[in-house]
């Protein structure tokens, strides 16, 4: 299968060689790879322009856009960049994080997902990450069918189907959501074990911790589920301000009435395939 492969890295030097290097020792080789050198100010460019001189699939592009590091804004941003660069001669597209090892047969793998399975849309493995003592343990704070942010993959057909990428805190929750109301399946495989370099979140500022919320209310969540989300947040991090930001991220979206990412009948669709999930964990 044919395949593209689009890297938004932002002051990413202390991690996109090694994430380079695992691409470029994959058992099916991606037909290109963009990266948007975004606003960086360290070497970041030096490294990239030193891979894109030995393998003509690597192309660099480079945006301005703002220095502030949101969840779900400067890194789509940065996505659609690249995406307006390519053509539709794909099988499947993959947004890759720039602090990311993939062993070797990742893609390969992914390849032979799509192609035995055409009712998947989306699909990825598990990421992992140090701990103090050196140690790679399994970080997958979402659902064992949600694939993280950081690499994922559709198949062109998918992709198409929701529109792509939203520029939207939630952009990798809504995208799953759309694809399962246009019929699409989620896979993931345990098998394929991702290395993480950097924390989720390590970059973002003070203002994503009210964005969650946000989030929930521009997915049309509804304020049960957002309540019962929130609550579950909370537990799981073992602090009640990650439940209280949650309500306030909400209801202050509510209050400006910021848009919605999805229409009333993918809304609806959303909350009776939260509820269903949610059933299921209790019966």
């Amino acid at each position: 299968m044919r395949y593209y492969i689009i890297i938004p890295a932002h002051n990413e030097a202390g991690f996109i060689e090694q994430t380079l290097h695992s691409l470029s020792t994959q058992t099916l080789a991606p037909a290109k790879i963009i990266i948007v050198n975004d606003n960086s100010t360290d070497g970041t460019e030096r490294i990239i322009d030193s891979f894109s001189d030995r393998n003509p699939a690597i192309t660099k592009l480079s945006t301005q856009s703002s220095t502030e590091h949101l969840p779900g804004s400067k890194v789509i941003n940065a996505f659609n960049k690249g995406l307006s660069s390519l053509d539709s001669n794909y099988d499947f597209i993959v947004k890759l994080d720039a602090d990311i090892i993939l062993p070797a047969n990742y893609f390969e793998q992914i390849a032979a997902i799509f192609s035995k399975n055409p009712d998947v849309g989306i699909a990825g493995g598990f990421a992992y990450e140090q701990d103090a003592n050196g140690d790679w343990k399994l970080n997958h704070p979402m659902n064992k069918n949600h694939v993280r942010g950081a690499f994922k993959a559709y198949t062109r057909l998918c992709f198409d189907a929701i529109g792509g990428l939203k520029n939207a805190i939630g952009w990798d929750t809504v995208d799953e959501l759309l694809a399962q109301y246009h019929g699409y399946k989620i896979y993931t495989d345990d098998n394929l074990r991702v290395k993480h370099l950097r924390p989720t979140g390590h970059a973002y500022n003070k203002k994503a911790k009210l964005m969650q919320g946000k989030a929930m209310y521009i997915m049309r969540y509804g304020i049960c589920i957002t309540l019962i989300a929130s609550l579950k947040m909370a537990l799981k991090n073992k602090n009640w301000k990650v439940f209280f930001a949650n309500l306030q991220g909400y209801y202050t979206a509510k209050k400006e009435q910021v848009p919605f990412l999805v229409n009333e009948k993918e809304g609806k669709f959303i909350r009776s395939l939260r509820w269903k999930n949610m059933k299921k964990k209790f019966l």
